[in-house]
């Protein structure tokens, strides 16, 4: 199925920069957020079980319900969708501020919240996502997609100690309303903006959950029949069940292994961040090959090569530690960026909510699955057991991709299978 987007706009870039900019404003809120929530929560409890639970439940949406939610951003307005995901993440954002201002906080209202902020962003991601593929031409598509790896990056260095400056001059939950906001900023273009939106002959008045179950198995089925994108998307999901403990189990080899403190921590998170910033700036620039499949596979292989260094590293070459995460950080946009792109030039934009959601949801599944069987490991084994195994095995994964027919040639594939929908993508 061809896709329909050589019909974007001359202009694109007058609508979309200012949706894209917003939405940083909001990414830079959440981070914010998120810093503060996990040092409160650290502070009160002083419990890793907390701190996990934390992750679960914010995880949860995302596995369970995402699937589901991009059905809906394919039936719904698009623009519509993230004006009401961000408005109801700032609610609940706003609802978590009045607890601390009038100090009746429970850890448990932080979990509520935290798993209600994640059901907003399953909707907004694919809607976000699929309406970025109808309104930047197909060819600058890495590039953007590098620089909001960079973008990421950057916040990820800066949240923190932003995070921790206004901690320190502002009361807990003026820091938290912080992000009421920015997401505030992020519905700002979007009330002017038009944004594409597919139309589908099967459009109906009303969406029942009949026919969201419906979608759904479509999303299934689009994918099933899809070879190519198929096994790309088990690679990424295997790719994360790889990686996931590497960052997970970072702080017990820089104490353990490495005999170091916060400070080696801080500068192995530094170093990837900024590893990131210049990948994603690269990418941005640069764009990738013609072959935006091969792209990323190389920069898959060269995240593979990071953590076996770090892995490698001896207690006492802690800068040879360092220079692998610098690796795996500038990798990181070169593996994702196109992989990113590939989806949403490639996925037809009345089938993207629901694809997109089902891969984002297989790959988010292998995270608690992967820190599950890395701890007895880590614990049997040694710490650098799993850094050795799970950098090889990346690098197998991304060589024995090249010489997968269905997944090389991906760029120039279409699915065995037509869903039933047409092909315009009138503004809304």
């Amino acid at each position: 199925m061809e896709n329909n987007r050589n019909a974007v706009e001359e202009n694109w870039m007058k609508k979309f920069i200012p949706v894209w900019g917003a939405q940083i404003f909001s990414l830079l809120g959440s981070g914010l957020v998120q810093f503060a929530l996990v040092w409160y929560i650290t502070q009160q409890t002083g419990s890793a079980a907390m701190l996990a639970t934390a992750t679960l439940v914010a995880l949860l949406p995302e596995v369970l319900l995402a699937p589901f939610a991009g059905a809906y951003v394919d039936r719904l307005n698009r623009r519509l969708v993230m004006i009401l995901a961000d408005l109801f993440i700032a609610v609940t954002t706003l609802a978590l501020v009045l607890l601390f201002a009038f100090d009746v906080i429970q850890v448990w209202h932080i979990f509520v919240v935290m798993f209600l902020r994640s059901v907003g962003g399953i909707f907004h991601w694919p809607a976000m996502q699929a309406s970025t593929a109808l309104m930047v031409p197909d060819k600058h598509l890495s590039r953007f997609a590098g620089l909001n790896q960079a973008v990421r990056g950057g916040l990820n260095i800066v949240a923190p100690p932003l995070g921790a400056l206004l901690m320190t001059a502002l009361q807990f939950y003026q820091v938290i309303a912080v992000d009421v906001i920015t997401a505030l900023i992020a519905i700002t273009p979007l009330l002017f903006i038009q944004i594409p939106q597919p139309a589908r002959a099967d459009a109906a008045p009303m969406v029942t959950p009949k026919m969201i179950l419906r979608d759904v198995k479509e999303g299934f089925v689009y994918l099933k029949h899809w070879k190519g994108m198929l096994y790309l998307a088990l690679i990424a999901a295997f790719l994360n069940f790889l990686l996931t403990p590497a960052g997970t189990l970072m702080p017990l080899m820089v104490t353990q292994h490495f005999k170091g403190g916060v400070w080696q921590l801080s500068l192995l998170e530094s170093v990837m961040g900024i590893g990131i910033v210049i990948g994603g700036v690269l990418l941005g620039v640069w764009g990738g090959f013609k072959n935006r499949v091969a792209t990323s596979l190389i920069g898959v292989a060269g995240i593979g090569l990071g953590v076996l260094v770090f892995g490698l590293a001896p207690a006492h070459w802690f800068w040879l530690g360092v220079a692998g995460f610098a690796i795996t950080g500038l990798m990181s946009p070169i593996a994702n960026g196109p992989l990113q792109a590939i989806m949403q030039s490639k996925i037809a934009p009345e089938m993207q909510g629901r694809v997109l959601s089902l891969i984002n949801s297989l790959c988010v599944m292998m995270m608690p699955i992967a820190l599950l069987i890395a701890a007895p490991i880590a614990e049997l084994l040694g710490l650098r057991v799993w850094y050795w195994a799970g950098g090889v095995l990346v690098i197998f994964v991304a060589i024995y991709a090249f010489f997968v027919p269905s997944v090389n040639t991906l760029d120039r594939s279409t699915p065995s299978i037509q869903m039933a929908a047409a092909s315009e993508t009138p503004p809304l």
